[in-house]
């Protein structure tokens, strides 16, 4: 080491005395790396008051038809709306090269209602960052709903689409 250089690892004076991080209570010694904030969410997954993505997802569609309900009316509160993890026969659509389809409908017959259902796995890899899930979940809801009533998606919400990627 060069003269007139100095350095101290455990930051005490050598005699003794506490180093500063021992002066300092421990609230005021942890501290906000990198300008980062909180890690993680504020609720871990183990709590009960977590959501999980499928929860989420639910509520996402939900959430979707109540805005087309505001838009149309008590119309909509004739369609059943489920979510399902992916399509059936999904296995032999991708063998034969076919794409994934994010959600399928089919109209009400007598008594049984209109059903509209969004398959979750690929609607969330579908959006993967490029536009956020609910955005996507309410165009496809809307798309499915205009295949059902013989009109145009942006006839069913003037909003469809503004968050598709170019």
């Amino acid at each position: 080491m060069p003269p007139g250089s100095s350095s101290s690892i455990d930051g005490g004076s050598g005699a003794g005395e506490p180093g500063p991080a021992a002066a300092r209570p421990f609230r005021r010694r942890r501290r906000n790396r990198h300008g980062r904030g909180l890690r993680g969410e504020l609720l871990p997954a183990h709590l009960a008051g977590s959501r999980t993505r499928a929860e989420r997802f639910d509520d996402w569609v939900m959430e979707s038809a109540q805005r087309l309900e505001r838009l149309w009316g008590e119309d909509i509160q004739t369609y059943q709306f489920i979510v399902q993890e992916i399509p059936d026969g999904l296995e032999e659509l991708v063998r034969r090269g076919g794409s994934i389809p994010l959600a399928s409908s089919s109209p009400g017959n007598g008594p049984r209602p209109p059903v509209i259902t969004i398959y979750r796995r690929p609607v969330e890899s579908t959006a993967r960052g490029l536009v956020p899930v609910n955005e996507l979940i309410h165009d496809v809801v809307v798309e499915q709903l205009a295949s059902l009533k013989g009109m145009d998606p942006e006839s069913i919400d003037p909003t469809y689409g503004r968050f598709r990627p170019l």
